[in-house]
């Protein structure tokens, strides 16, 4: 099992499973091997307006959250599983905000089923935004961080 690749063209197509389906995971398993895929469910707000004042403030928040999924330097998280933003756990981060990076170096783990993934840096350039925590659950397709 240690040395299986992970079949990116299979857990694409359980992501859009989920979606077709409105699940909230699903996983499929052979007789050597299984794959768990998920998606973070999230309640949708009431149509309860705030007051005007404070309309800005909560729109600011998702606001400056959506472009980072539509960022074309989004990093974004392969499987379902914890990120770890160093490689231990009182090390420092691999990256921070304002870093430079090298196409290929680790910018984040994700570890999934006891399996630890490095996470490359897809290009190279500055870091924009990291978007998770250190210990943080994170879901297929989930931003990670962002490269400027």
């Amino acid at each position: 099992m240690a040395n299986h690749q992970v079949d990116d063209e299979l857990i694409r197509k359980l992501a859009k499973l989920l979606g077709e389906t409105g699940l909230s995971e699903i996983e499929y398993e052979t007789k050597d091997w299984r794959v768990r895929v998920g998606r973070q469910m999230q309640a949708v707000a009431a149509a309860v307006a705030p007051a005007p004042v404070a309309t800005p403030a909560a729109a600011s928040g998702p606001a400056s959250a959506t472009p980072a999924v539509n960022h074309p330097g989004a990093v974004t998280s392969p499987v379902v599983g914890t990120a770890y933003i160093g490689p231990e756990p009182n090390a420092p981060p691999f990256v921070r905000v304002g870093d430079k990076v090298k196409q290929g170096q680790t910018l984040v783990i994700v570890e999934a089923m006891k399996v630890m993934n490095p996470i490359p840096a897809p290009r190279a350039g500055t870091i924009g935004q990291v978007m998770v925590a250190n210990g943080q659950p994170v879901e297929f397709g989930e931003v990670l961080m962002v490269i400027e």
